[in-house]
């Protein structure tokens, strides 16, 4: 049986429309978004599909709009290719989510749930408190750390929120004091500082408030243990323990991301091939620049399909 991992995208690749040719390609698809709307009690769908991209952006609506669309795109895989399953699943950030209802860890609707309440919560903090992120190019963590510290004493506090792949760091805090920290990362050698066009500072400690929002939700959350192995964002490492998978959902509001560690977390797991799925591409570029040791396919269009169990098929009979 070959190792597979699939990995789940994160807020800000969404995008109007997303998901429309499998909702209409597919019935399973079709079922998805029919079942979020009863769930949501709105039809949600008519935001994915026909709101503006300004309204989808939105913390509150971007964050269960990706996790509807990305389930919609598994499921429709599941069916179309039973066979085809995971090993292993992770996912980044909001991704995280989609992960743990990929691996059976817990259902669609449970954790459509916890998403909302998530997604509104941290809606809410980036009201709360103005923050914004950046990515910083051309440093490892700990320069870009080491130069944070410096600077505290006059910028106030900024976070790394994300360790995404070798020379790209993401750093989070209110928004004078993120150009204080950008300017003076140039300084320290960045190679270039790029916005981030985002509602907030996440994965910092400005989502203090979105954390002890969610706390109650996840503690009672069903999650359950399975036999596809899930990776985590806070330790960047496999986490089989139903007690330990609540207690880094929680910590992950307010703790850095630690995407590179999960993907080699994933490769010293043996995965044979990483399968990305939902809108966008994003994962797929980590993982060349991380030097993943497997191949990175994707699906998020119908279009996808057919060359995904071609490819599939090929990486079977090797």
């Amino acid at each position: 049986m070959h190792k597979w991992a699939f990995i789940f995208p994160g807020q800000g690749t969404q995008y109007t429309g997303m998901g429309k040719d499998f909702h209409d390609a597919f019935p399973v698809a079709k079922a998805v978004f029919q079942e979020a709307d009863e769930i949501l009690q709105q039809n949600f769908s008519s935001v994915i599909f026909e709101g503006s991209s300004e309204v989808l952006t939105l913390t509150k609506n971007s964050q269960i709009a990706i996790y509807i669309v990305s389930m919609a795109i598994l499921r429709t895989l599941q069916t179309q290719v039973p066979l085809f399953n995971p090993a292993i699943c992770g996912g980044l950030s909001l991704g995280e989510y989609t992960a743990l209802a990929a691996s059976e860890k817990i259902s669609f609707s449970h954790c459509l749930k916890l998403v909302q309440v998530r997604a509104e919560a941290m809606h809410q903090a980036c009201r709360e408190t103005k923050g914004t992120m950046q990515v910083v190019l051309g440093l490892d963590e700990s320069s870009v750390a080491e130069a944070l510290q410096e600077i505290s004493p006059k910028s106030g506090p900024v976070w790394i929120a994300n360790i995404n792949c070798p020379g790209q760091i993401v750093i989070a805090g209110s928004i004078k004091n993120i150009e204080i920290a950008g300017e003076y990362l140039k300084k320290k050698g960045a190679k270039r500082i790029i916005d981030l066009e985002v509602a907030g500072a996440f994965h910092s400690g400005l989502m203090q408030s979105a954390k002890e929002k969610l706390f109650n939700k996840i503690e009672n959350a069903a999650i359950y243990e399975s036999k596809i192995c899930f990776t985590m964002n806070v330790p960047g490492r496999i986490v089989d323990s139903v007690a330990m998978i609540k207690q880094y959902l929680l910590e992950q509001v307010t703790s850095p991301v630690l995407w590179q560690q999960s993907i080699l977390a994933m490769q010293d797991f043996g995965v044979e091939a990483y399968l990305e799925i939902g809108p966008g591409k994003t994962l797929s570029g980590m993982n060349k620049r991380i030097g993943a040791n497997a191949p990175t396919l994707h699906i998020e269009k119908v279009a996808d399909l057919d060359g995904l169990v071609r490819q599939w098929e090929s990486l079977c009979r090797s």
